[in-house]
């Protein structure tokens, strides 16, 4: 018999979480979920607000930066994360490996299951994801090697007791309409969703169908979708390019937004956006 609290609807009570971290990439951090004064919030902010607003004395830390590959997530976050204790932390990582024309996935396995196996026994609730993916060419293009990352990502939350939150699966969150003008982060309601999902894979009653589908899309003529790739490939694509073939990272000099386990209060400063500037990874 289940000893857990029951829940008004006479299910087992979500588990009572004091501490949250989470680590990862740009996904984590935050963008492109970008707030009027320049900084990003993104899924991690929105479900720390909504655990914070149901347990007093709540702490939170992001230790997530952009452009992040797993080895930098399993040397810089992994050991910081475990030394914290958390009640829940979040590990998303692997994407940026995946997404690079030479990727090593047994390296990439490797560092995820060394992370995995640290932080589970360090925290009361770990949760991995099933990343979400834009639907078009360059998702086409990766999609072996993402489902091969993803069904590793199973493997080890079956082996270590963590639980998995399928964006992958998702439809709503393969619209294009769901993802900034760089196309390759969620738009504030993308970020919604995911802690939406989060949110219930904790146990947590709906507050909204994280799965439901956008209006039927009315395609743009092509003039408008002429200049919206120029525009892309200006703004984004070209920088990309730049940083891979100069070795930099859009997150390179950048730390953590939220280093530190602490009450939960505005900690992206501006002048981490502003030294950055708006460039993706």
């Amino acid at each position: 018999m289940d000893s857990r609290p029951q829940s008004a609807s006479g299910s087992p009570a979500p588990p009572a979480i004091t501490s949250f971290v989470a680590l990862g990439d740009s996904f984590t951090e935050g963008m492109s979920d970008l707030m009027p004064d320049g900084t990003y919030r993104g899924w991690a902010d929105l479900l720390a607000a909504r655990l914070a607003a149901r347990t007093e004395g709540f702490r939170y830390a992001n230790l997530a930066v952009r452009g992040k590959l797993i080895g930098q997530i399993a040397r810089e976050q992994v050991d910081v994360a475990a030394a914290m204790d958390a009640d829940l932390v979040t590990l998303v990582g692997g994407l940026n490996d995946v997404l690079r024309p030479k990727c090593d996935m047994g390296r990439v396995c490797g560092l995820l299951e060394e992370s995995v196996a640290r932080l589970a026994p360090r925290c009361g609730h770990l949760v991995l994801m099933r990343s979400p993916g834009r639907r078009g060419p360059v998702l086409e293009r990766y999609r072996t090697r993402m489902e091969q990352l993803f069904d590793f990502i199973d493997s080890l939350a079956a082996e270590h007791g963590a639980l998995v939150v399928d964006l992958y699966g998702c439809e709503a969150l393969g619209d294009p309409r769901m993802w900034a003008d760089d196309r390759l982060h969620l738009t504030a309601e993308g970020h919604e969703r995911v802690a939406e999902a989060v949110w219930q894979r904790l146990g947590h009653e709906a507050e909204s169908d994280w799965h439901a589908a956008l209006p039927p899309a009315v395609l743009p003529g092509w003039y408008a979708r002429r200049v919206a790739d120029l525009r892309f490939t200006r703004r984004h694509l070209l920088p990309w390019i730049g940083r891979r073939l100069t070795g930099r990272s859009s997150g390179d000099g950048l730390a953590p937004k939220r280093p530190d386990l602490a009450p939960l209060a505005p900690a992206v400063d501006r002048e981490r956006y502003q030294a950055a500037g708006p460039a993706a990874d």
